[in-house]
């Protein structure tokens, strides 16, 4: 007879739900360092918002689907602990420290990374995060890295102009006066966009189709 999903039928404590109450505490460790992170930042209000107004409210709104968690793990039995995903959880993290150390300048020591900005940060992200699962294809998270790159420039750059770096220092530095830094950035997300779309099309171009032939039963 095989064992439930959740366990014994005993209840181990007041846990009852293992997977539920670790997967919480771990969003409310997230929410908690990135309001600590972001507490320096101007918050601005709803009509003229700050670049800490949105983080402060997404970290908190993490933090709260994080207590839920907590609380359906104590009341209502679930799924117990997995193996742990050591693939998944570096290359997040990787993911996460490439996007940091690259949207702008970094100095550690005597060494500063170059400030790439969002257009190349977003996308190095995407990439590398994407390889988490063995199921990754390089085709679809190129896709995904252009039209995900392209919306958060749009919607972080353009309509709430957040002073997010969109572009590399470098380029900022040669086109200063002589093109709008908003005109750039619609100019580059409608160019990221096109190229997700073209990406698209060719996929679908070079899909080849199987044809199964029936099989006929002889008896």
């Amino acid at each position: 007879m095989s064992e439930p999903i959740g366990g014994s039928g005993r209840s181990n404590g007041p846990i009852r739900g293992p997977q539920s109450v670790v997967g919480g505490l771990g969003l409310v460790a997230l929410g908690v360092f990135a309001i600590w992170a972001g507490g320096d930042l101007p918050q601005g209000t709803l009509g003229a918002m700050g670049p800490g107004l949105m983080p402060r409210w997404l970290a908190i709104g993490v933090a709260a689907c994080g207590v839920a968690l907590v609380v359906a793990g104590l009341v209502k039995r679930g799924d117990p602990l997995p193996p742990v995903a050591w693939r998944g959880m570096l290359v997040v993290v990787t993911a996460i420290l490439a996007f940091a150390l690259t949207i702008r300048p970094f100095a550690l020591g005597p060494v500063t990374t170059p400030g790439l900005g969002l257009i190349v940060a977003g996308p190095l992200a995407i990439l590398i995060g994407g390889y988490a699962t063995p199921e990754a294809r390089l085709r679809e998270l190129v896709i995904l890295a252009l039209f995900l790159t392209a919306g958060c420039m749009l919607l972080f750059g353009d309509l709430l102009n957040l002073p997010i770096p969109i572009f590399p220092t470098f380029v900022i530095e040669a086109i200063s006066g002589s093109i709008s830094t908003r005109v750039l950035l619609r100019i580059a997300a409608g160019l990221l966009t096109l190229g997700g779309l073209l990406g698209l099309a060719l996929g679908r171009g070079s899909g080849r189709r199987v044809d199964v032939a029936p099989h006929s039963m002889t008896t």
